[in-house]
């Protein structure tokens, strides 16, 4: 059995979620201390406890220790099955987070799987859907593995309540991602959309956002979109597609955050990002290593900056597989990531 300390890295949720996902995947188990031991409110909160659930009942796992606010939890997991699963975090934890979670482990069953996870899809610290629809999922595609995502109800802090669907495609062989070099910008586009508010606010992101970028980028639209969902709540996505891949920022609404402000995060970020040179934003950066881990052949893709996620996500991938990973920072040139199974 893995002894994991919860405490390193980043010592957040990540070394508990990649630990459960890596554990179902090689049938190693795992017995892991000070879970969240770094964040505010220790120990395993609803997304957690979820995700704990979810995988454990996807992979016929014996669990010990599995409540709200523990900190410490003993994994045992049995073979995978393929099915319609359907998990409910009860809060406004990320919907997103689970998902990536539980992916990687029905990728490697015989048959598709149907998921369900009803929580949070737009809330902080976590991936929104736009960011895993049209972002990640392509990402995911490129390596061979495929996922359909539908929506059909937003999700917002602090009432949660969004339902995600996915659609888990078995994958025979996880491919490579050599992504070094983006070439240039070929076109931007983005959604601005609200729930449960007035229209002129996601109007107000849309032409805020414009009025950054048009006069300066290749612009080819931002929608706006009415979203159903149980409180209110606003988003402003950008993607922007290079000749080699693509990134994706976005800023969320909340009360008394103007909604010019929600743009302006997001146009930061995308400026930040686009003067950089690197093919693949930080964010992506972490949630590849551990699918990437898991193609036989070698990976490397540049990134903007290195994360403790990233750091962290290695850390972990380490201690279940035989793979090397290695993040190199270099001088005026991108940080080089390169995954390859030893």
């Amino acid at each position: 059995m893995l002894e994991i300390d919860g405490a390193r890295g980043e010592g957040g949720g990540q070394v508990l979620r990649s630990s459960l996902t890596l554990s179902a995947i090689t049938g190693k188990p795992f017995h892991i201390r000070n879970i969240r031991l770094n964040r505010s409110r220790p120990g395993l909160r609803p997304q957690h406890l979820n995700a704990v659930e979810g995988v454990a009942e996807i992979c016929k796992a014996g669990v010990t220790g599995a409540v709200i606010g523990a900190t410490e939890l003993i994994f045992q997991p049995g073979p995978a099955s393929a099915r319609t699963y359907r998990f409910d975090i009860g809060t406004a934890g990320a919907a997103s987070l689970v998902l990536q979670t539980i992916l990687p482990v029905l990728v490697r069953a015989e048959q598709k799987s149907v998921v369900t996870v009803s929580g949070g899809t737009h809330v902080p610290w976590s991936p929104c859907f736009e960011y895993l629809a049209w972002h990640w999922s392509s990402f995911l595609d490129h390596a061979g593995i495929e996922v359909d995502l539908t929506m059909e109800q937003a999700g917002f802090y602090p009432r949660g309540g969004g339902v995600v669907r996915a659609e888990i495609h078995p994958a025979a062989v996880v491919r490579p991602i050599v992504m070094t070099e983006r070439g240039e910008l070929v076109g931007i586009r983005g959604l601005s959309a609200s729930a449960a508010l007035p229209d002129h606010i996601a109007d107000r992101q849309r032409r805020q956002a414009l009025k950054r970028l048009a006069d300066r980028y290749p612009v080819s639209g931002i929608e706006t979109s009415r979203l159903a969902a149980h409180s209110p709540g606003t988003v402003l996505l950008l993607l922007a597609r290079f000749e080699q891949g693509q990134c994706c920022f976005f800023g969320l609404g909340e009360k008394g955050k103007p909604a010019e402000r929600v743009a302006d995060e997001a146009v930061d970020q995308l400026e930040n990002f686009l003067a950089t040179g690197a093919a693949v934003d930080h964010f992506l950066a972490d949630q590849l290593l551990l699918p990437l881990a898991l193609a036989a052949e070698p990976s490397r893709f540049t990134t903007s900056r290195v994360s403790r996620h990233l750091l962290t996500n290695a850390e972990v991938v380490r201690l279940f597989l035989p793979v090397e990973i290695t993040v190199r920072e270099r001088t005026d040139r991108p940080v080089l990531v390169e995954v390859c199974r030893a």
